[in-house]
């Protein structure tokens, strides 16, 4: 497998088993749910960015009633994985998973209904673009709703937020709230809003780090391996401190296309 992939099967399997089945982020469907908080679905195409293995685009369908969704993403194992989870769910005709490579979408202007992206647009250096490309597929009166990982500011990150950007060893492309609203704005966006979700995570990564390095370090380290498990602790053991502090501070995203 390509040493560029982010995903492989043993991320995959550590993520889905800390966060949920067909989850590569936090939260599971109640996260889901709280990011979706307004947004009627019923009926609606919608585009999902960065869809991981699948299971939110199961949910969209299955519990919130949208007529199809389209999950994007760049790497083959997780496309893989939720084309799977969609047809194991028998949902196989109202879902597609598209790999795609980065760049504008692949996709005709006003297309969906609603863009979501479920902390996935991190990967993603130029907000701008994306807003830009998100605004063009969507419908008037279209909404994006979103949850990623953002950074506090847009200056050079503290050494402690250095140290857990280089554990993490992937290409975060962090960027502040200011610079969201920012680009969103410049896209055409109306009723933007970003809400700080540093104080549920903080909690939620603390409990994730104990589960790790707590009594049962020994299950994961039985179904993960010793050194893959350690590195995962060395890498929670930096980010809990920076979420705390607020520097590393996950939010929801959203904004609606006049019309």
């Amino acid at each position: 497998m390509s040493e560029d992939i982010l995903y492989d099967q043993s991320h995959i399997g550590f993520l889905e088993d800390l966060w949920g089945e067909g989850f590569l982020s936090p939260g599971g469907q109640d996260e889901v749910a709280r990011v979706l908080d307004g947004v009627d679905l019923t009926g609606a195409k919608v585009l999902d960015i960065g869809c991981g293995s699948g299971a939110i685009a199961v949910l969209m369908v299955r519990d919130h009633g949208a007529a199809h969704v389209t999950g994007i993403d760049v790497e083959d194992p997780v496309c893989a994985a939720a084309r799977a989870r969609a047809t194991a769910a028998g949902l196989a005709g109202q879902i597609t998973i598209d790999k795609v490579t980065p760049g504008p979408f692949p996709y005709p202007d006003q297309t969906f209904d609603v863009v979501f992206s479920k902390d996935s647009i991190i990967h993603i250096p130029d907000k701008e673009a994306l807003a830009a490309e998100v605004f063009r597929v969507l419908k008037p009166g279209g909404v994006f709703a979103a949850s990623d990982w953002l950074r506090a500011h847009d200056g050079a990150p503290s050494p402690e937020m250095a140290h857990y950007i280089a554990l993490e060893a992937l290409d975060f492309a962090m960027a502040s709230p200011a610079r969201y609203r920012a680009a969103l704005a410049a896209a055409g966006f109306a009723d933007v809003a970003l809400v700080d979700r540093s104080p549920w995570y903080a909690e939620v990564a603390a409990a994730e780090l104990r589960e790790l390095s707590g009594p049962r370090r020994a299950e994961w380290e039985a179904r993960h391996g010793a050194e893959f498990i350690a590195h995962q602790i060395e890498t929670w053991t930096a980010m809990v401190p920076v979420v705390q502090s607020g520097e590393h501070c996950p939010h929801h995203i959203r904004g609606r296309k006049p019309g």
